[in-house]
């Protein structure tokens, strides 16, 4: 079973995906693997640099996420730009781990722009985890020390909540204290065997 899992910033996918992991699903973090495709001496990297330039390099020679990240998310034509060149690097080798999982495994992609990227339509269920855009600037600014015009900026270059909530199959709400997580999270467990058969 391919499950897609995804959420807004700061909306708490992450700790959903770890305690999917925990009840026994294969996850597949596109992130993670969006920072191997673009690790150094990578063809992703070198595309990277050719298409922004050297500046988005830290003194290491690794990519520089923050600088790259103020860069793309001030400019919609830039971070489309950006994914035009990450996106399929990152689709191709998540599709190359699916294949070596057992065929009976729950597999959770962990998709942040699942929405954006309009990928719905590759998963058996997508997963929403989900919280009002309020609690996400309050997180951003509280956990992540982000600006608020950097945080909003984030926020506007996601889908909208009703963008995400409108390709969900399961809705994780994420609004509480994190204390809940684990019960809501093995309701979902439950329901995605349930689902598979």
């Amino acid at each position: 079973m391919k499950v897609g899992l995804t959420g807004g910033i700061a909306a708490g996918k992450s700790e959903v995906s770890r305690r999917l992991a925990a009840l026994g699903a294969v996850v597949i973090d596109a992130d993670a693997v969006a920072r191997e495709v673009v690790a150094p001496g990578t063809p992703g990297l070198a595309r990277i640099v050719a298409a922004f330039g050297p500046e988005v390099l830290d003194a290491s020679g690794a990519l520089d996420r923050p600088r790259l990240g103020e860069i793309v998310f001030a400019d919609p034509g830039l971070l489309a730009k950006l994914n035009a060149i990450v996106h399929p690097l990152v689709s191709e080798r998540m599709l190359e781990v699916e294949r070596s999982v057992p065929p009976d495994a729950v597999v959770v992609h962990d998709v942040p722009l699942l929405a954006e990227n309009q990928l719905a339509a590759r998963y058996d269920v997508v997963v929403v985890v989900d919280v009002p855009p309020e609690v996400q600037l309050d997180r951003l600014a509280r956990l992540r020390g982000m600006p608020d015009e950097q945080a909003r900026a984030r926020l506007d270059a996601q889908a909208s909540r009703a963008q995400r909530l409108a390709i969900a199959d399961i809705v994780v709400d994420n609004s509480g204290p994190l204390a809940g997580l684990d019960q809501r999270v093995a309701d979902v467990w439950a329901e995605l065997r349930r689902r598979q058969g």
